[in-house]
């Protein structure tokens, strides 16, 4: 028993940390409708989380887009817009940044119907040197694997977080040389072949070319053979004898 005069003894439990509700869904990439470009080399579509954060009316709902490998350090405290979770600094040495900031009224529950209800991340160009813009929804720097979830804050606080989605690879542009012939069906030696019966085909068209132009030419010479020679007109001239003068006699 312990008396009023003791006073009370100072806690010693650790402090209740503020941690954000997980709620069920997983960020996915959009298939209906199919859309041409789904990924790109610096790009990729995602559903909007709609009907999902409907009892968190007052928060701003933010996309953390991470390397694969960063999401197990990702820090649901981290506050967007400064030097931690800048566009401009990731993926070296920002590991997760934070884009794509909306309200409830961006998502609406239900969807209307007909309406394409998607977000391209990466597609913002213009601020991705902008170190004033840092929550710029820039072009994703490499293939990845990268792996994004939904995050709302009410001012600086987490309330609310989606599960992070599969890994997502983007699209990578090969060289030439290393596409391979031999099993589209196209060898190397058909090549050569179909190479060769085409200069020998350019060949052949030039000789008949050269051939029609030569019997052109030809049967001009013959009908001028054969054509009525002009008439030419002799004249005869006397030719007037100048006999000599008798030598005048002395």
């Amino acid at each position: 028993f312990r008396g009023c005069s003791g006073g009370s003894t100072p806690s010693t439990a650790p402090p209740r940390l503020l941690t954000a509700a997980q709620l069920q869904y997983r960020p996915v990439l959009t298939q209906d409708p199919r859309l041409e470009g789904q990924i790109t080399a610096s790009t990729f579509v995602l559903d909007q989380p709609r009907c999902v954060f409907q009892d968190y009316g007052n928060a701003d709902i933010w996309l953390v887009v991470a390397l694969n490998q960063a999401v197990s350090t990702f820090n649901t405290s981290a506050v967007p817009g400064t030097s931690e979770t800048a566009f401009q600094s990731f993926p070296d040495p920002v590991r997760a940044y934070m884009t794509l900031n909306a309200t409830l009224g961006h998502y609406p529950c239900p969807k209307p119907d007909g309406e394409i209800t998607v977000l391209r991340v990466g597609s913002e160009t213009s601020c991705a040197q902008d170190v004033s813009r840092p929550t710029c929804n820039g072009p994703l720097p490499g293939p990845g694997p990268y792996r994004v979830k939904f995050l709302a804050l009410e001012g600086s606080v987490p309330v609310a977080e989606t599960a992070w989605s599969a890994p997502i690879m983007l699209r990578t542009a090969k060289s030439p040389s290393s596409v391979s012939t031999t099993g589209s069906g196209h060898s190397a030696g058909m090549i050569a072949i179909t190479t060769i019966l085409s200069i020998l085909f350019a060949i052949l068209l030039a000789a008949l070319v050269a051939m029609l132009v030569f019997w052109s030419s030809d049967s001009c010479g013959d009908s001028s053979t054969f054509s009525k020679p002009e008439s030419v007109t002799v004249r005869r001239y006397n030719t007037h004898h100048v006999y000599d003068q008798p030598a005048a006699r002395l």
